[in-house]
C-alpha cells in the first residue's frame, strides 16, 4: 500500500510539472507572437522607398540602427555623414562590386586566378564605408580612382583565365573623369533609391541585408588581414556574394540562402581573427582593468585594432608615457603579451557614443584605429589622429605604423595630474572562450545541479538612444541563478555592476569585443555537447542583442546561419527590412523587437529551452 502510494503521489508530481511545463510554453508563445507582431509593426508607418524618392532628397543611406525617424538619412546621416560622402561611398561600393563579378567569375574558370592587391581593397573599401568609419570625401574620391585600376586587373584574371563574356551591371561602370563633381553627379545612379527600381521591396531588402553583412564581415577580414591572417576561400566567398547580388534576376529565393551563407563565411573570418590575435598575444587571461588615471603624459587608443594598441605599446616602452584603452579596446587587456608593458595604465572612458565627452576630457594624444568615429571637438581636433581605414576631414592620418607623431603630441600635451578622477569603476575582461572553456567541468557540474539554470547573452554594439537603457534593465533583472555572458561595447551598459558570483563562476562574463561573438558560440557549442543535447536551442540560453552597424548585421547572420532561435534585437529592427522579410524571420527565427528588460529577462528564464515558439 505504501509502494502504491509513492508512486501514486510520484505520477502526481510529474503530471503537475508536466502541466507546469506546458503552461510556461504557452505563456511563452503568446508573449512571444505579441513580440512577433511588435516586430512587424514596427515596418507599418514606415515610408517606402518609392514615397521617400519623390522627396527628391540629396543623399539616403540606412544602413544603420540610428537612421534618421526609422527611415533612412536624406539630408545629413545621424553618424555626421554628409551628403557629398554618402553619395561617394554609394559609388565607392558599386565599383567594388563591379571588382568581384570579375573576381568571381575568374575562379569559377580558375581557383588560382586571384591577386591579393584585388581581394585587399574589397575588403578596404568595404571597410571604409561602414558607419562612423571614414567622412573624408577625397579618400573616397581616391578609392573610386583606384578602383578602375583594380577593376582592371580584376578583368585581366578574368581573360587570362579564359572569359569572354562581357559584364553588365557595375562591372561595366566606367568614367572619363574621375573630378569630384563628376563622381557624384554619376554616384546618384547608382544609390539605394535608384537601385531599388531595378527589384521588388522584398527582394531589394535581401540585397541590402547581404550587402551589410558583406561589409561587417570584410570589416573583420580586414582586421585579421592586417594581423597577417588571409584565407583565399574567405576572398573568394566574398567575391561571390558581391556578384550575387548584382544579379538583375535575383529573387527572394536565391538570396535567402546567400544570407545564411554570409553568415557561414562570417564564422569562418571571426575565427580567423580570434587565431590572429591568441597567436600575436596569447590566450586571454581573466583580468580586472584599472580606471583611475595615472599621473604623467598619455596617449588614448580607441577602436578595435589590437595590433596598433600593440605597436604603441612597443613604441612608447621608455618613453614615460601611459597607454590606456579605450571602447572595444577594453578587452586588450586580457592578453598575456599586452599585459607585459607596465605602461599599459589601464582604460578610459566608455563606449564609442561618449568619445566627444571621454576625448574632450583626455589630457593626452588620441589614436582613432578603427569604427566608431564621430566629428570630433574642436577642443581636441589637434591631438586626434586616424588610422588605416578611418578618416575625418582636416584630421592628421597615419599610414603605415609609424606613430611618433602621436607619441610627439603626447609629450607635448599635459598628461594627467596627481589625484585625476577615474571615469568609471574598475571593469573585469579576458573571459574568452578559452578561458571559460577551461573550467568547463565546474560549468557544466553547476548546470547539472541545478546551480546555473539559464545563460543570457547580452551584448553588441551600444549607441546613443535613451531605449538602449533596455539591456542595462535586462542584465539587472537576470536572476541570480543565472550568467551572462557579454561582448562588444555593449557592456559598458553594465560591466561595472556588481553581479557576484554562482560557486566560483562569475555571473558576468567579457568574452571580449563584437568578433568575439564566435567565442560565445564555441562556449555554447561545448556545453550543448557537454550536457548530450542536439542543438544550441536545447540549451537554457537567451540572446538579447544590442545592433548598431554592419558588423552586427554580420554577427546575426551568423547566429542564424547556426538556427539559433527567438533573439531580442533592438532598440529597433532595421529599417532595410520590408515588412515581408521581418515577418520572415519572426516566424522562421522567432527574432522580436526588445521590451521591458525587467519582464524579458523573467520570460527568458521561464523558458524551458530556447525552441522556436512564435508563430505570426
Amino acid at each position: 500500500f505504501q509502494t502504491h502510494k509513492k508512486k501514486k503521489k510520484k505520477k502526481k508530481k510529474k503530471k503537475k510539472k508536466k502541466l507546469l511545463t506546458t503552461m510556461l510554453r504557452r505563456v511563452s508563445r503568446v508573449a512571444a507572437m505579441r513580440q512577433a507582431k511588435a516586430a512587424v509593426q514596427q515596418f507599418r508607418g514606415m515610408q517606402s522607398l518609392s514615397e521617400i524618392r519623390e522627396n527628391a532628397p540629396i543623399m539616403f543611406c540606412f544602413q544603420c540602427e540610428q537612421t534618421s525617424a526609422g527611415h533612412g538619412c536624406d539630408k545629413i546621416g545621424m553618424c555626421g555623414k554628409r551628403p557629398r560622402v554618402a553619395v561617394l561611398q554609394d559609388l565607392a561600393v558599386h565599383v567594388t562590386k563591379g571588382i568581384s563579378q570579375y573576381a568571381h567569375a575568374a575562379r569559377q574558370l580558375d581557383p588560382t586566378a586571384s591577386d591579393p592587391e584585388v581581394d585587399r581593397f574589397v575588403l578596404e573599401v568595404l571597410f571604409a564605408t561602414m558607419t562612423n568609419v571614414n567622412n573624408d570625401r577625397n579618400r573616397f574620391v581616391d578609392y573610386v580612382s583606384q578602383g578602375a585600376n583594380i577593376k582592371a586587373k580584376a578583368e585581366a584574371l578574368y581573360r587570362k583565365a579564359g572569359g569572354k563574356e562581357t559584364f553588365s551591371g557595375p562591372a561595366a561602370w566606367t568614367t572619363s573623369s574621375f573630378e569630384e563633381e563628376v563622381l557624384s553627379e554619376m554616384a546618384e545612379n547608382v544609390g539605394v533609391l535608384h537601385r531599388a527600381l531595378d527589384y521588388d521591396e522584398d527582394t531589394f531588402s535581401l540585397i541590402e541585408l547581404i550587402t551589410y553583412g558583406v561589409k561587417g564581415m570584410a570589416a573583420y577580414a580586414h582586421h585579421a588581414m592586417v594581423q597577417g591572417k588571409e584565407s583565399d576561400d574567405i576572398y573568394a566567398q566574398t567575391h561571390m556574394l558581391l556578384s550575387s547580388i548584382c544579379n538583375p534576376n535575383a529573387s527572394v529565393e536565391s538570396l535567402l540562402p546567400l544570407a545564411l551563407k554570409c553568415g557561414e563565411v562570417n564564422i569562418q573570418v571571426m575565427a580567423l581573427l580570434e587565431q590572429a590575435h591568441i597567436e600575436a598575444y596569447g590566450v586571454p587571461t581573466p583580468k580586472e582593468v584599472n580606471t583611475k588615471p595615472v599621473p604623467g603624459k598619455c596617449i588614448l587608443v580607441s577602436g578595435h585594432d589590437i595590433q596598433d594598441l600593440a605597436n604603441i605599446l612597443k613604441q612608447t616602452e621608455g618613453t614615460g608615457i601611459n597607454v590606456y584603452s579605450h571602447g572595444e579596446l577594453l578587452p586588450g587587456h586580457g592578453y598575456p603579451e599586452l599585459q607585459k608593458f607596465p605602461h599599459f595604465a589601464g582604460h578610459y572612458g566608455g563606449a564609442w557614443q561618449k568619445q566627444r565627452i571621454d576625448f574632450n576630457d583626455f589630457p593626452g594624444a588620441i589614436l582613432m584605429t578603427t569604427n566608431c568615429m564621430i566629428e570630433p571637438k574642436s577642443t581636441y581636433k589637434k591631438r586626434i589622429f586616424t588610422r588605416a581605414t578611418v578618416g575625418w576631414p582636416g584630421i592628421p592620418h597615419i599610414e603605415g605604423n609609424d606613430f611618433s607623431e602621436v607619441v610627439k603630441c603626447a609629450q607635448a600635451c599635459d598628461g594627467f595630474k596627481e589625484g585625476a578622477p577615474a571615469k568609471t569603476k574598475n571593469m573585469t575582461t579576458g573571459f574568452g572562450a578559452d578561458a571559460i572553456l577551461s573550467h568547463a567541468e565546474t560549468v557544466v557540474g553547476a548546470v547539472k545541479s541545478g546551480d546555473i539554470k539559464h545563460f543570457y547573452v547580452i551584448g553588441g554594439c551600444d549607441g546613443r538612444e535613451s531605449a538602449r537603457s533596455y539591456f542595462t534593465d535586462l542584465a539587472k533583472a537576470v536572476p541570480k541563478d543565472a550568467v551572462i555572458l557579454t561582448l562588444g561595447c555593449g557592456k559598458f551598459r553594465f560591466n561595472t555592476e556588481e553581479f557576484g558570483d554562482i560557486g566560483g563562476v562569475p555571473r558576468l562574463l567579457d568574452v571580449g569585443q563584437c568578433n568575439d561573438a564566435y567565442g560565445a558560440v564555441r562556449v555554447a557549442l561545448a556545453l550543448k555537447d557537454a550536457l548530450g543535447l542536439e542543438s544550441v536551442n536545447d540549451l537554457p540560453l537567451s540572446f538579447g542583442v544590442s545592433w548598431f552597424e554592419q558588423k552586427a548585421v554580420a554577427v546575426l547572420l551568423s547566429l542564424l546561419h547556426l538556427d539559433v532561435k527567438n533573439i531580442h534585437l533592438g532598440p529597433k529592427l532595421p529599417a532595410f527590412l520590408t515588412p515581408n522579410i521581418a515577418s520572415f524571420l519572426v516566424n522562421n527565427y522567432g527574432i522580436s523587437p526588445v521590451g521591458n528588460g525587467a519582464e524579458d529577462a523573467a520570460k527568458m528564464a521561464n523558458m524551458p529551452n530556447n525552441h522556436l515558439v512564435s508563430s505570426a
